[in-house]
């Protein structure tokens, strides 16, 4: 415990320190971009955390010109490739401020993202904020994240038993609800995570102003779906989809307190994801009609289109 609170460091009592938590591969493209606006943030009070993933573009030494003229950037490079969500994780680890923002290396951030993120914080464990999207070139398409996920404020583990709603991008997060989400698994997406294990203690705030705005293009690691990322995602489908939903189940399940009620809904689910039998279909098909209003919250569609949905989940699995 002594080692956590040594580890929080705030300048003072109105503005504590965030710590801005970067993770790039192959970055130099856009990252100039990003970083120029965490620079201009704001909020007064941060420090940049750099973890590269064995990068062997110019990702580094764009990097290292701006470590060079501002001494609140730090870099953390991996000898070998440890993946997006390890990478992260790593960088967490390093953060020593109160809270932390989680930062693709690919976005542009409105000016006043943390400081509007650090005033609607109160007492959540997580706040986050819309994203505009926009195109590889950096024009805005006229829709936001918004459009595409249905983003609110929750509170319910259920709502990411299988879905994402809140982006890691667009996240301020409690230094505090970060311990209880170590070690990260690998097969889930950070930001996942993060949220699942965050509503066992509070509510997740959302404010609906776009703070961060989001570069859709054919090599992003994670996010919005493009086209490219929807080939690779068939690919994987194609290989072990079950085992991985299974797993990403299994570990839901383990990890929800079981003094919450929805230990048990995890339980049963996880259990009806085993197999194909006929009363494991019937099974999972109840607790999807059942729990409809949490499992599929994350999903814009008409509740016709739901009901659809949880009658395939006699025949498979999400």
């Amino acid at each position: 415990m002594s080692e956590l609170i040594s580890n929080e460091i705030k300048l003072n009592d109105d503005y504590p320190l965030i710590s801005v938590v970067i993770a790039t591969y192959n970055g130099a493209k856009f990252i100039r971009q990003q970083m120029d606006s965490i620079i201009e943030q704001t909020y007064p009070n941060i420090e940049i955390i750099i973890v590269d993933d064995n990068s062997t573009d110019e990702t580094i030494l764009i990097l290292e010109t701006y470590t060079k003229k501002y001494p609140n950037i730090s870099i953390y490079k991996c000898e070998s490739n440890l993946g997006y969500v390890k990478n992260f994780e790593r960088g967490f680890k390093r953060a020593k401020g109160y809270f932390i923002a989680p930062s693709d290396q690919d976005d542009i951030w409105h000016k006043d993202k943390l400081r509007i993120l650090f005033e609607n914080i109160d007492n959540y464990e997580i706040v986050y904020c819309n994203s505009a999207l926009m195109d590889e070139n950096g024009n805005l398409t006229g829709k936001n994240l918004s459009d595409i996920k249905r983003l609110m404020s929750f509170d319910n583990p259920l709502m990411y038993a299988i879905g994402n709603t809140a982006a890691g991008h667009a996240m301020l997060i409690r230094k505090s609800t970060l311990q209880n989400c170590y070690p990260f698994p690998t097969m889930i997406p950070h930001d996942y995570w993060l949220g699942f294990v965050a509503t066992f203690n509070s509510k997740l705030n959302f404010i609906d102003i776009p703070l961060v705005y989001y570069r859709k293009h054919q090599t992003n690691v994670f996010g919005v779906k493009s086209k490219g990322v929807k080939r690779k995602k068939r690919n994987i489908n194609k290989q072990n989809k079950l085992d991985l939903i299974r797993t990403r189940m299994q570990l839901q399940f383990e990890k929800c307190p079981v003094e919450l009620k929805e230990k048990k809904v995890f339980q049963q689910l996880n259990e009806s994801y085993k197999s194909f039998t006929l009363a494991n279909n019937f099974k999972r098909m109840f607790l999807f009609f059942k729990y409809r209003k949490e499992i599929l919250s994350y999903k814009r569609k008409p509740n016709f289109r739901k009901f659809i949905f949880c009658f395939k989940m006699f025949v498979k699995i999400a």
